[in-house]
């Protein structure tokens, strides 16, 4: 689909799910923090579901909007994403949580008031129907009252775990003849791109008895670059500033000793996502 924004003379090509509702003045575009790095990230809620939305510029390249070209070769892709992932950081601030005192119970409003991302506002509806599978609920006449559980977390994470798992099975077939723990281990580290380390992430490789030091170093090698902020969403100039902040860290990380990629059965997890869209295609 294509998107024009008030105030910007230009026009984007985005692929979303159900994006004809965005045309229709449904979908709305939040800016919020990226769950395991914190910076700024832009995604899209339509009909209540939460998708982040991902940049990518070819060189040379250009599309078909309608009945003409568009010379600017970006193109914006949003894919569907679990809100507790996105939700998770605020509720773990909200419940102020001290040594073994199990925190606070919080109301949803107090909790996704946060100071300079007004875009957590709009997920009310979304987080009282997705947070209670990793909360306590307290109900005080009509009024609810929300505390992160742990426990319903690592039960939430292993679930999770779980799923994916099974959809990795059906990316390639010799995945099949991996070993268990293994499969465990590479869910884990693609689960591990929207958890921070500390505390979710060792405490799911603590439960699973995986080496957190190797699940981060096995983490899918997919950029996912923060955008502007709310208000600047869509900004050219913002865009071009990312990118060079890309290509600058790129060129440092070169000058450093290079990393082993991990393999799997000389397929990595990346090669097999990537044949699985073009088989769908």
């Amino acid at each position: 689909m294509g998107w024009w924004r008030e105030g910007y003379d230009e026009t984007r090509v985005m692929i979303a799910p159900d994006a004809g509702a965005v045309g229709n003045g449904v979908g709305r575009f939040l800016s919020m923090r990226h769950p395991k790095s914190g910076n700024t990230t832009c995604y899209l809620l339509v009909n209540e579901v939460l998708q982040e939305l991902h940049w990518f510029k070819q060189p040379y390249s250009s599309w078909f909007l309608g009945d003409y070209v568009s010379e600017d070769g970006r193109l914006y892709i949003a894919t569907p994403v679990d809100p507790v992932f996105v939700l998770l950081p605020i509720f773990d601030e909200a419940r102020m949580k001290k040594g073994e005192d199990p925190g606070k119970f919080r109301q949803l409003d107090e909790i996704i008031f946060i100071d300079g991302y007004p875009g957590y506002q709009h997920l009310l509806s979304v987080a009282e129907k997705s947070m209670q599978v990793v909360c306590e609920v307290k109900e005080v006449g009509s009024s609810k009252f929300y505390r992160l559980d742990d426990s319903k977390v690592l039960g939430w994470l292993c679930c999770k775990v779980c799923q994916l798992r099974q959809t990795l099975f059906t990316l390639d077939k010799n995945y099949a003849a991996r070993g268990e723990k293994d499969t465990v281990s590479d869910a884990v580290s693609i689960l591990g791109e929207y958890l921070k380390d500390e505390p979710w992430l060792k405490r799911l490789c603590d439960h699973l008895r995986l080496n957190l030091l190797e699940i981060t170093r096995k983490a899918p090698d997919i950029a996912i670059p923060p955008l502007a902020a709310e208000g600047d969403l869509g900004s050219s100039s913002a865009l071009e500033e990312e990118k060079n902040r890309s290509r600058n860290k790129n060129t440092r990380a070169g000058k450093q000793a290079k990393k082993a990629k991990v393999e799997t059965d000389s397929h990595n997890i990346r090669e097999m996502f990537t044949r699985a869209s073009r088989r769908k295609n």
